[in-house]
């Protein structure tokens, strides 16, 4: 059972304040995700966020940490990321020194200077627990990191709480909102689902991703927005490596906002395929299947 911490205010009112306060940052959230995002801030419950690269996840963190004027603790994993890495570790090279300068002192003494405070490094884990301020705790790409490091969350999303061994247990007195990201490379473990409120997020529909840029890059001429959109959707229906993410969208905007181009016409996608294409043998299939000559 999950131990009980000292409640905080939250951050949202009802859904309607989510999709309020998340678009004030530029964020604009659909009702199932300003749902999910209400609901884990008031059971205080972690949200795993699952979908393709590119669709928001990780801005997601960011638009709540922003709008609760807290501060985002990120661990991003990778395949090897270890305790060590996501919790705490000892500074070995600053205990040894210390080690080598205490002759006059006994070993049981040395020990017990060595291994306090002092010498301890908090990593993302340990650091989001002891903070008594607003923290986002963003557990990134937790698919990429191996079984192991699910354990680990387990014993953390559960109580909060980290137990090391030469200092005692170290509790959370204010519960961070925390997310968890995950592009679905493989199947996270049930134990670790039951912990978390569950949202699917995928690429906006092309109502959605107009208003986003329409948000983000408010000078770009609607018809050249309306083009830009519809040849997103497009190439994300081909067999790409890399299908182009909301983020890149965006970027498309801004570049042919900046080049002064008022059409999206073959010369213009031509010429900018770069910017949302990463990859040769996408810009191959994309030439071929958009017919650029």
């Amino acid at each position: 059972m999950d131990r009980a911490l000292p409640t905080t205010p939250p951050v949202f009112e009802s859904v309607d304040d989510v999709v309020e306060k998340l678009g004030s940052t530029g964020y604009l959230a659909d009702k199932a995700t300003a749902t999910a995002v209400y609901l884990a801030d008031r059971l205080g419950k972690p949200l795993l966020i699952e979908g393709p690269a590119g669709v928001g996840k990780t801005e997601l963190s960011r638009a709540v940490a922003q709008v609760g004027g807290a501060e985002l603790v990120r661990l991003q994993c990778y395949e090897g990321v270890d305790e060590a890495r996501a919790l705490y570790e000892w500074n070995h090279a600053k205990q040894i020194l210390r080690i080598q300068a205490a002759t006059d002192h006994s070993w049981d003494a040395t020990k017990a200077d060595v291994f306090s405070e002092e010498f301890l490094l908090s990593r993302p884990l340990l650091t989001a627990i002891r903070r008594d301020d607003p923290t986002v705790l963003l557990v990134d790409e937790v698919d990429k990191a191996d079984v192991e490091i699910e354990g680990l969350l387990l014993e953390v999303l559960s109580d909060f709480a980290v137990t090391v061994p030469e200092l005692g247990t170290i509790e959370a007195t204010r519960r961070p909102f925390t997310v968890l990201t995950s592009n679905a490379t493989r199947e996270l473990s049930e134990a670790l689902k039951r912990r978390c409120l569950f949202l699917h997020l995928d690429f906006p529909d092309a109502d959605l991703e107009r208003r986003i840029l329409a948000s983000r890059v408010p000078e770009l001429p609607e018809a050249v927005a309306e083009q830009l959109v519809r040849t997103i959707r497009v190439l994300r229906s081909m067999q790409l490596k890399k299908v182009p993410s909301v983020a890149e969208t965006i970027d498309w905007g801004r570049t042919l906002l900046a080049l002064g181009l008022d059409t999206l016409d073959d010369d213009a996608v031509r010429a900018t395929l770069g910017v949302i294409l990463k990859h040769r043998s996408d810009h191959e299939r994309a030439s071929a299947e958009l017919r650029l000559n």
